[in-house]
């Protein structure tokens, strides 16, 4: 099931608005790291009997400007780091169909893809004051980009086109965070894609943790490829590629932190593999499928995405169409995943979710009930329990906490 198709169960269109108790928010004071964005202000006051202030971290939200019910450019917030409140601090105009968002390595340039026929990828310099720039956008080469990311050199951008089944590298201005021409492109073309199945369709992309090998998901061919990049060049060159079984159609992976192993999400036939990964080679060997966790309704799960936590003991898995998140327990240094539970999501088809830097909170973005939801993370079972209300976003299709 793919998020490309237009939607026709999005509910009324949100606008993305300011919350409750934290008021207005000045977009003043830098906390994210030097450079970065941060319409964000102290919350409370220090003093005899009185809190130390908090200060409000910027959130990003990624969604689509083409399709009824979208946003009109990137979303700006900000959230509560203990409470996990968001509330909403205004809209980046310019960039189209930003679906997805990543950050560079200095926290400074933000990138996001425009999920369009055209296909781009645009660079955003970040400022402390939130005047934030757009500094241009690139073509990939493709239709469809779906996803990003940065090489950790920081001198390269991976972006992964949907419709044309095929990846793209981009060089990163390391002065400005500019992107220039694109110096690669590549097409998956075998194996065939899988039954039921139009073509090759590219969902991911990402670096394994040593940075020694580049690796793209495809959905359409049921392969996770495994690529090396020259750093000079910014070329790709294939060195292995994992199959899955026909039809699994394999969307979203993310590695342990051990680096030995990784779980993949499989979209169509609703399971989770746990893949073991060889960093000398870049092989990466599924392993058998799992459930992905029994939802409050009846019918299929739609797996989106994967997160682990830093201390790899625990995983967590978001359903679009049980609307739900499971969690299973890592054991064996990352080698086998138990199931725990499942719970309720919050919203309606919850495509991304995403850590806070400290890890304690959780955001899933509900792509069809425009609602961004924030659980609080037990660091010691792992648990996730709602913070309150969801907030109100048009089309959350990717959330981006620093």
């Amino acid at each position: 099931m793919s998020d490309r198709m237009p939607e026709s169960e999005n509910g009324s269109a949100g606008r993305l608005r300011r919350r409750g108790f934290l008021g207005a928010l000045a977009a003043g004071a830098a906390a994210a790291g030097p450079g970065a964005a941060s319409a964000v202000r102290a919350v409370g006051a220090a003093g005899p009997g009185r809190p130390r202030p908090v200060a409000l971290r910027p959130l990003f939200l990624g969604t689509y400007t083409s399709q009824p019910g979208g946003g009109s450019g990137v979303g700006l917030a900000a959230y509560h780091p203990v409470t996990g409140e968001i509330t909403g601090t205004g809209v980046l105009t310019g960039v189209a169909d930003p679906s997805y968002l990543t950050l560079s390595p200095d926290r400074r340039t933000l990138y996001a893809v425009q999920e369009n026929a055209e296909g781009a990828v645009t660079a955003v310099r970040l400022a402390a004051d939130g005047a934030h720039h757009v500094l241009g956008s690139r073509s990939t080469g493709g239709a469809g980009p779906c996803h990003l990311s940065v090489h950790p050199s920081g001198r390269w951008l991976l972006s992964a086109n949907y419709l044309s089944g095929s990846v793209a590298v981009h060089p990163v201005d390391p002065a400005t965070g500019a992107l220039g021409e694109r110096t690669d492109l590549v097409t998956h073309s075998a194996p065939p894609p899988g039954p039921g199945q139009d073509g090759p369709h590219a969902h991911q992309i990402v670096t394994s943790p040593d940075g020694g090998h580049v690796l793209a998901v495809d959905l359409g061919n049921d392969t996770v490829y495994s690529y090396r990049l020259d750093p000079l060049a910014g070329t790709l060159r294939q060195v292995s590629a994992a199959a899955l079984r026909p039809g699994a159609g394999p969307r979203h992976l993310t590695f342990h932190p051990g680096g030995r192993y990784a779980y993949l999400a499989n979209e169509l036939d609703n399971t989770a593999v746990v893949c073991a990964y060889d960093p000398a080679t870049g092989r990466l060997t599924p392993g058998a499928p799992q459930p992905t966790g029994t939802g409050p309704g009846p019918g299929t799960s739609y797996p989106a995405q994967f997160l682990v936590t830093p201390d790899g003991r625990f995983a967590c898995l978001a359903n679009r169409g049980h609307n739900s998140l499971t969690r299973y327990a890592v054991e064996d240094r990352g080698a086998r995943l138990r199931l725990l539970d499942t719970v309720p999501a919050g919203g309606d088809f919850p495509r991304h979710i995403a850590f806070s830097p400290d890890h304690r909170l959780l955001f899933a973005g509900n792509q069809r009930s425009n609602t961004v939801t924030v659980f609080r993370v037990d660091p010691r079972s792992g648990e996730l329990r709602p913070t309150g209300e969801p907030f109100e976003a048009p089309m959350p299709v990717c959330v981006l906490p620093l």
